[in-house]
């Protein structure tokens, strides 16, 4: 199983990033083909409860390639961290196969959450990108892209584009919201919709009482 997986990230990140030039350059250098190869050993540690020895095992990982992936996560094979460092992944996060994954991304917790799901779900095909932060037990829906530097707190649909702080869906299988549509996704935006109708109201009402 070890070696499947190994070859099942080789060969996505080989698939995945245009200036790879060959598998076995991958398997030597990229850090974060290394660190899921270390997250495999200790989750299987952790899964035969010698826990703190899956502890050792991460922070180990995490010095040699400055990627932190909890023990107990749980990861596909065929998933791809781009660069890499500054990667941090929750204990309860679950992630599917052809993921992949830009530097500084966190997959945590929000501190308010308790139980088995902390920590996000992120389904097959989805593209993190660099300093993204999704947090909370939320379920990343298939194919969707987070932009850079978004806040992700709650679910998002299957092939949504994510953008902004907090995060909100502006395209769906690649077309663009209605501004409607937008507005019901984010709170911030929603208040702000509702503020410009306000407006549009009232000119119209000043409007009537200059004729």
């Amino acid at each position: 199983m070890f070696f499947k997986r190994l070859r099942e990230d080789i060969n996505f990140a080989k698939k995945s990033d245009p200036a790879a030039r060959s598998k076995f350059g991958i398997w030597l250098t990229y850090s974060g083909v290394h660190a899921l190869s270390w997250h495999r050993i200790a989750n299987f540690e952790y899964r035969i409860h010698l826990k703190l020895l899956a502890e050792i095992t991460s922070k180990f990982a995490r010095f040699l390639t400055g990627i932190e992936i909890h023990p107990a996560a749980e990861i596909a094979g065929g998933v791809f961290i781009d660069h890499g460092t500054g990667v941090v992944i929750g204990e309860t996060a679950v992630i599917e196969k052809n993921v992949i994954i830009y530097q500084c991304v966190t997959l945590g917790g929000t501190g308010k959450d308790t139980g088995r799901r902390r920590h996000p779900t992120v389904k097959e095909g989805c593209v993190i990108s660099s300093g993204a932060k999704v947090l909370g037990g939320i379920t990343i829906g298939e194919y969707s892209k987070i932009g850079a530097g978004s806040v992700v707190l709650k679910d998002i649909p299957p092939h949504a584009t994510v953008v902004g702080v907090p995060g909100r869906v502006v395209r769906i299988n690649g077309e663009k919201l209605p501004d409607n549509t937008e507005c019901c996704l984010d709170p911030i935006v929603e208040e702000i919709c509702h503020l410009r109708s306000r407006i549009d109201e009232l000119e119209k009402l000043i409007s009537k009482d200059g004729q």
